[in-house]
């Protein structure tokens, strides 16, 4: 195994008994650390602050904090309001419903305007499990990748997720931040680097012939993966591409040059996702054979989490099928 030393990845990152903890309690600790280090951070929430862990801002600051109830819309037009004058507004909700109940609002209010509005869509993807398929949010990240002026940043675990929670503080203009529910591995550290616009290197072993690309706590599942193949003498790279918009097209494209092959891994629709975004990348720049890890232009259903990852083709089996299949294209 060669893990790239700068990265500071976990020593456990392949051990069963590795920390997990939901991508969205990072958001919550962030949250209030902008709050405590900036008094112009405010947080709205849509009737779910224990939910989207909004519920330490609220009441530490409850000067700072709005609860607007369920009225996503308003939501969001209050926090564009709030974001050209001055202040730094956090709206929090599940993904279905912001960005999902309120894209005409966030693209006229939001984004036409530029306002400096953080949006963080919680309890998305499949893994949401048992709520089903209206809870599911798996479009979220192409509607907000479509979308003028806006930056989508998928954080891979709780570590990350803080980290980009206080980023997107110093990022002027808005910024979609994407947020699970379900307890999943904490792989990162404190001292792994997160820097705003760029992807990391977090698993790379010698003469690789495939890129795996992947964004959020699946990425994972893409770590495991490249583990078991290098066993199996199938030598990959893994890329951390939390920043889904803008790429890092240089890293990326540095990467991709050495390789046969490129598969991307998301919990989202293959369609207008992750794995759209590279597929316009390497078609306008370095044309490569491509395999896409992700929903397949299909709603979910109810389940538990591990087993919806497994029966939508996310697990690590599946990315391993998937590289095995790009090679022999």
């Amino acid at each position: 195994m060669a893990i790239q030393k700068n990265a500071y990845i976990s020593a456990k990152v392949f051990d069963e008994d590795v920390e997990q903890q939901p991508t969205r309690n990072g958001y919550g600790e962030g949250l209030l650390e902008a709050g405590e280090k900036y008094e112009n951070v405010v947080a709205l929430c849509a009737d779910l602050t224990e939910s989207t862990r909004t519920e330490a801002f609220a009441k530490k600051f409850p000067e700072r904090f709005f609860e607007v109830g369920v009225a996503e819309q308003n939501m969001n037009t209050i926090a564009a309001g709030l974001g050209i004058s001055g202040k730094i507004p956090f709206v929090a909700s599940y993904a279905t419903f912001s960005p999902g109940r309120a894209v005409e609002q966030i693209r006229t209010t939001i984004a036409y305007n530029d306002s400096n509005v953080k949006i963080a869509g919680h309890h998305a993807g499949i893994s949401v499990g048992p709520d089903g398929a209206t809870h599911q949010a798996l479009e979220d990240v192409a509607i907000m990748r479509a979308m003028p002026n806006m930056r989508v940043i998928v954080p891979a675990d709780a570590e990350e997720a803080r980290k980009a929670t206080l980023e997107a503080v110093k990022i002027k203009g808005p910024v979609y931040l994407r947020f699970a529910r379900e307890k999943t591995p904490v792989f990162t550290t404190k001292k792994t680097p997160f820097r705003f616009g760029r992807a990391e290197i977090f698993f790379k072993a010698a003469k690789p012939k495939v890129a795996i690309i992947a964004a959020g706590p699946i990425l994972h599942n893409a770590l495991i993966a490249a583990n078991e193949l290098k066993k199996e003498k199938i030598n990959t790279v893994v890329i951390n591409c939390h920043t889904v918009k803008p790429l890092d097209e240089k890293t990326i494209l540095k990467v991709v040059k050495e390789v046969d092959a490129v598969v991307t891994v998301e919990e989202h629709q293959v369609l207008g996702g992750l794995g759209g975004a590279i597929a316009e990348l390497l078609a306008k720049e370095m044309p490569k054979k491509m395999g896409f890890i992700g929903m397949q232009d299909c709603f979910g259903e109810s389940g538990s989490p591990e087993e919806l990852i497994k029966k939508y083709g996310m697990d690590t089996v599946a990315i391993k099928k998937k590289v095995k299949e790009v090679l022999k294209s």
